[in-house]
Parts: C-alpha cells; structure tokens; sequence
C-alpha cells in the first residue's frame, strides 16, 4: 500500500534532510579545520620571516589600534633588541581587498612587503606581487618620501595600466606605517614615563632618538622629547 504524501512528511523528510547535511558539513569542517589552520599559520610565518630583518626566536603577535581600526603585528627580536615588526595591513584595491605583510625596522624604513591576498587583474594589478613593482619599497623610509604614485606627487613607480592597484598599495603601506608610529609611540611613552629626577636619561628613548640624544647632563625629560621628534 502506497504512503500517503502529506505536507506533515513532506516536512519531516525535509528536516532530516537538513540534519544529515548539517552533521555532514560539520564533520567536514572539523576534519579540515586543523590542516587548514596549519597552512594559514604557515603562509603567516613564511611572510614575517621575508618582511623582517634576521631575528631569534620567535615573533611575538599584538594588536594595535589607530583611528578605531586594529592592526596586527608581529614583534621580532635579536640578541634581545627588537630588529622590526610585520604588520598585516589592507586596502580596497581594483578586484577587492588588497592584503599586504609590510616589514618594518625598528627605526621606521620599510624593509620588505609581501602580499598576502588580493584579487587583482591577472597580468594588470597582480603584478604587484612581483619584484620589479615591489622592490622599490625595499628600505623605502615613508618619513622621508611620499608614499604615493608619481603621478600623484609621490615616489613610487606605478604598475603600467594599474594604478588603481598601485595607489592601493600604498595605501595598505600607509596604514602599516601609521600602525608602526602608534607602537613605536607607545614604546617611547612606556620606557620613559617610569624615569624621573634630573640628570637621568633612560636608555630606551636614547636608542630611539638616537646617539646625540642623551649626555651626562641630559635629563630624561629632554631625551623623551627628542624620541618623539624622531618617531613623529
């Protein structure tokens, strides 16, 4: 005898359906997550370690906000002096968002990029992952040049037919660096808020400002300021 269709069945069969998917997907899920994980980490790492200048042990992560936007970064250390940061920054770029690893040094030059996505023109805007558009931000000092295309009046060579993608770039770096002035800020203000009395001068703020900063006689005060000077 034939089951007799009903829109109670008809529910019911729907239902279990969905349930079947559902337990399917979230097994998949939980079966791909860890190796999917592993590769994003990987591919994170692989970029620090291109963006920075040689360090030992291992990057230390943080998050930094400017103008309510967070950012984060990867502090790296040799022989127990901090030697750069990998900022992960983005911009709106040609095909979508444009995400870049921009390393820092300690005193604020860009020492290498690296895009980590982006969904740019095959042959146009995705040449900004090649070498003869992104080496020129090699040791590119952002307080010293304009990061923007030369034909806005900056100093960076744009990508032939991609400018769009070209000015994102810049401004993903942009943001990197502004990210960089927050935590090198932050760093001066941290190390030289605890020194107080004349005729103190705190180490940190001297190797931010530089070997001219402090004397015998200098106050902490005095070496503080020019610390910000430098990072400003």
């Amino acid at each position: 005898m034939a089951v007799k269709s009903s829109f109670k069945n008809m529910v019911l069969c729907l239902l279990v359906i969905c349930l079947v998917c559902s337990a399917l997907l979230a097994g998949v899920y939980a079966l791909t997550k860890a190796p999917i994980d592993a590769a994003a980490a990987a591919k994170t790492n692989n970029a620090i370690a291109q963006v920075v200048p040689d360090f030992d042990g291992e990057p230390v992560m943080s998050t930094v906000q400017v103008a309510g936007k967070d950012y984060t970064y990867y502090t790296v250390s040799k022989g127990g002096q901090v030697t750069g940061y990998a900022i992960q920054a983005s911009s709106s770029g040609f095909g979508g968002a444009l995400n870049v690893m921009v390393g820092m040094t300690a005193d604020g030059e860009i020492f290498n990029t690296s895009v980590l996505s982006h969904s740019e023109t095959p042959g146009l805007g995705a040449k900004c992952t090649e070498p003869a558009f992104a080496d020129q931000f090699k040791g590119f000092n952002p307080f010293q040049k304009k990061l923007a295309v030369k034909k806005d009046g900056g100093d960076v060579d744009a990508i032939t037919a991609s400018t769009i993608t070209s000015r994102a770039f810049c401004v993903a770096l942009e943001n990197a660096v502004a990210a960089y002035s927050e935590i090198a800020g932050a760093q001066v203000q941290e190390c030289c808020g605890g020194c107080s009395g004349e005729g103190e001068c705190c180490g940190c703020c001297k190797e931010e400002a530089g070997d001219g900063c402090c004397s015998s006689e200098d106050t902490c005060g005095q070496c503080a300021e020019s610390a910000e000077n430098v990072i400003e």
